[in-house]
């Protein structure tokens, strides 16, 4: 007798057991403050399975006890719940999604050269010149309009005077950046393996290899358009060269 009742009592618990681990197709609604989102994928971790929420929000899925579920939406951010038996018996889930915040675009601050003018004499002409623009509009008198201006400015010269001042600024620039010589901008760019391991050259070599690069006319083109790519590829050009020699 106890041998039977013990039978039925582990017959109950594989019944029970293998009912928990059964699949069951359970459906929700993926939300945004009360409003539905739609094309959201809704994919079971455990089983692999994915849906997709149709314009109501909807989804049905396949799910069971312990299954771990990612509703993961372009504008939202990911969302992942573990599916119990409470979840399986209410069958009415209702997801609410976080919108991601904005992502800003990088805004690229380029740092403009100065232009001083307080000590220019030109800047001086050009106030008179504003002063008399102004001084003939207030002055206007009524009649037939001949397409001159009482004291007018010379606007020939004023463009001049602007050209003239951004060409200095533009010199003094130029003037004002350093000389690069290509043996340092080589080392800069190559590492001492690069010469040693890849170019074969010996510790002392690397000078003078340096200086039969820098006779090359190509390496200034290298100084004013720098590229790591070009520099190693020239390098290993002249080595060849070199090693010739």
């Amino acid at each position: 007798m106890i041998k039977i009742y013990f039978s039925i009592l582990l017959l109950i618990f594989v019944f029970q057991s293998g009912f928990s681990q059964t699949e069951k197709l359970i459906s929700g609604k993926v939300l945004h403050q009360n409003f539905p989102v739609e094309k959201v994928e809704v994919a079971n971790y455990n089983s692999k399975k994915t849906t997709i929420s149709n314009a109501a929000g909807e989804f049905s899925i396949l799910v069971k006890v312990g299954d771990g579920l990612l509703f993961i939406s372009k504008n939202h951010d990911i969302k992942k719940i573990v599916v119990d038996q409470n979840t399986i018996d209410k069958n009415n889930l209702l997801i609410p999604l976080i919108l991601k915040p904005e992502q800003l675009e990088e805004v690229i601050i380029t740092k403009m050269p100065s232009i001083k003018l307080s000590t220019d004499k030109g800047y001086e002409q050009g106030k008179l010149d504003k002063y008399t623009l102004e001084k003939s509009a207030r002055s206007l008198k009524t009649g037939v309009y001949n397409g001159s201006i009482e004291n007018g400015m010379d606007f020939m010269r004023i463009g001049r005077m602007i050209i003239g001042l951004f060409a200095k600024e533009k010199q003094k620039i130029k003037k004002s950046l350093p000389k690069i010589e290509f043996a340092a901008l080589a080392k800069s760019s190559c590492d001492l393996t690069f010469y040693i391991e890849t170019l074969k050259l010996k510790p002392e070599e690397i000078p003078l290899f340096l200086q039969f690069c820098d006779a090359d006319p190509k390496s200034k083109k290298l100084i004013e358009n720098h590229n790591i790519l070009r520099m190693m590829d020239f390098l290993s050009t002249k080595n060849i060269e070199f090693k010739k020699r």
